[in-house]
């Protein structure tokens, strides 16, 4: 008999068959494991191995289906739902939808859905389904966090901010950080807020290295209508406005840097300010800003992985590459429109509501 002959027997075929089953089976097992671990753990460590292992899973067979799972995504959405959970920050709602995909709901943004959508890179991206906007991304396996500052703008402060207070914003934006800080503080890893950093020595670099006086020449013809202050820096290196409770909103270079590239920056006493609070806040800033964003546009730092073939035990480090925070052109006419149908000025009714928030 030949060894073709063998391996077409009715007794090979049933071997093989046998063995199939024993691996689906086994492989099951691991999967259910996997799953009780992802539900009932309450170690970050734990819960991370879990999510990371289930999203890599490969559960298709010749000879078996395997019942309804889910995909790398929803593990993304269900690791930050438990994380969440095991904090006890209930103001994000994870739920699954009719097509089997687990969702988000933030804080009062009901009218909003967000979901995971993961590149073969394994970068998930935690997008708003009506305007596409992908607010954070995350790498479970690389330890990386990192908000967009484009897709920030462009959902909260141009298309939201026609929809819901800035306050109900506020408290949309608050269970996010949450969720970045504790993967920093839990699991290590490595974040970047973008223009949600409240740190007084934060500097948010323009996309465009030159900017031109005229700009903030216009700031200082808005600010003529207020009780708010536009003063000149020395050595004519910017401009810092100077708002209600000791905030100082800063555009400005440093003279003494060889680039004098441009950035914003925010000081509080209480160093609980960002620079998205202020274009969240301030309805002046925000008209100035949006109407000139091309030339403000704020620089994001994006997290990479540096290539290092000799760490390969070691968690790979972070660097970083500049990406804008210029508005996408599938947002222009949201943009335009935004700018166009921004109320008037209305700095009392601002300050009240950010004196209600401190």
């Amino acid at each position: 008999m030949t060894s073709n002959k063998i391996e077409n027997s009715p007794t090979a075929k049933i071997n093989a068959l046998s063995d199939s089953f024993k691996q689906v089976l086994k492989r099951g097992q691991q999967y259910v494991d996997l799953l009780d671990q992802l539900a009932q753990t309450d170690d970050a460590e734990e819960l991370l191995a879990a999510a990371e292992k289930l999203a890599e899973q490969d559960l298709h067979n010749a000879f078996v289906d395997f019942p309804q799972h889910y995909q790398a995504a929803d593990y993304c959405m269900l690791f930050m739902g438990r994380l969440l959970e095991m904090h006890n920050v209930t103001s994000v709602t994870v739920d699954e939808n009719g097509r089997h995909e687990f969702v988000a709901t933030v804080g009062s943004l009901e009218d909003a859905i967000f979901k995971f959508v993961v590149s073969n890179n394994g970068e998930a991206a935690f997008t708003e389904q009506t305007q596409q906007q992908p607010i954070f991304y995350m790498n479970l396996k690389q330890r990386l966090f990192q908000f967009n500052n484009r897709a920030l703008v462009n959902y909260f402060i141009v298309y939201a901010l026609k929809k819901h207070s800035d306050l109900e914003l506020r408290d949309a934006i608050k269970p996010l950080i949450e969720f970045a800080n504790e993967l920093a503080d839990d699991l290590n890893f490595t974040i970047n807020l973008g223009i949600l950093n409240t740190a007084n020595d934060q500097r948010f670099k323009l996309q465009k290295p030159d900017l031109q006086l005229t700009v903030i020449d216009r700031l200082f013809v808005k600010t003529g209508e207020t009780d708010y202050m536009l003063m000149n820096l020395p050595h004519n290196s910017g401009a810092e406005l100077l708002l209600d409770q000791g905030i100082k909103f800063d555009l400005s270079f440093d003279p003494d840097d060889y680039s004098q590239e441009w950035a914003f920056q925010v000081k509080d006493p209480g160093e609980q300010v960002s620079f998205f609070d202020i274009l969240l806040h301030y309805t002046m800033v925000r008209q100035w800003y949006l109407a000139d964003r091309d030339a403000l546009a704020v620089r994001s730092e994006r997290l990479i992985i540096a290539d290092d073939e000799d760490a390969a035990a070691d968690r790979p480090a972070a660097t970083s590459s500049a990406e804008s925070e210029a508005p996408a052109a599938a947002a222009d006419a949201e943009l335009a429109e935004a700018v166009d149908n921004e109320p008037a000025d209305d700095e009392t009714a601002d300050q009240e509501k950010h004196d209600e928030d401190d």
